[in-house]
């Protein structure tokens, strides 16, 4: 019988929180059923194994950045919108970084499965963003890869202590929004034209 108070969403997050804790490279089923005070075998009722473990966590991760990002950037437009939503990714980083990893490293398993639209929804909050900059729809794909790009890259090596010249991080990542802003700007369509 299940330990009361135990199921699939409490396993997810106690694993989600020792990510953040320890690593998500150095997650594993032992660590979240000490973390529990079960024994091992009795999280196999819950989830089906390390790699559902992980794929859950990568779901949670998504949508919690989905809702983050969402939340930043509601009422605002661009630039506004772009540094409020990516100061939400930075904190989001920052506090999460074992189950942001594990959301970079899923892999989507069909078209059922429930991290497809919870990356959706990153990509439609980021997506609300840039229609505040008039781009050309073309222009759309390039824009939000090179956003991930560069505030993935960022927020991770801020992360991992990454930054080691002695200059504001803060300054930097200041600095950096002003130029994607200045870029997307530069990209709107010619009215002449």
């Amino acid at each position: 019988m299940p330990r009361a108070g135990l199921d699939p969403a409490s396993v997810t997050e106690a694993g989600a929180a020792l990510a953040d804790e320890v690593g998500f490279e150095r997650l594993s089923m032992g660590l979240v059923a000490e973390r529990l005070g079960v024994k091992t075998p009795s999280l196999y009722k819950h989830v089906a194994g390390q790699a559902d473990l992980a794929h859950r966590i990568a779901v949670l991760a998504m949508t919690e950045l989905a809702d983050a990002i969402r939340d930043a950037i509601q009422g605002r437009s661009g630039k506004e919108a772009l540094v409020a939503g990516a100061h939400a990714m930075r904190t989001y980083v920052l506090e999460h970084p074992g189950r942001y990893a594990a959301g970079n490293t899923a892999v989507v398993t069909g078209p059922d499965d429930p991290l497809v639209p919870a990356v959706g929804r990153v990509l439609d909050s980021w997506t609300a963003m840039l229609h505040g900059y008039g781009l050309d729809p073309g222009q759309e794909i390039h824009a939000l890869r090179m956003l991930r790009s560069l505030l993935h890259g960022f927020s991770s090596l801020e992360a991992i202590g990454g930054f080691r010249i002695n200059t504001d991080v803060d300054d930097t990542f200041t600095w950096m929004l002003g130029f994607i802003d200045q870029g997307l700007k530069a990209k709107r369509p010619d009215p002449a034209h």
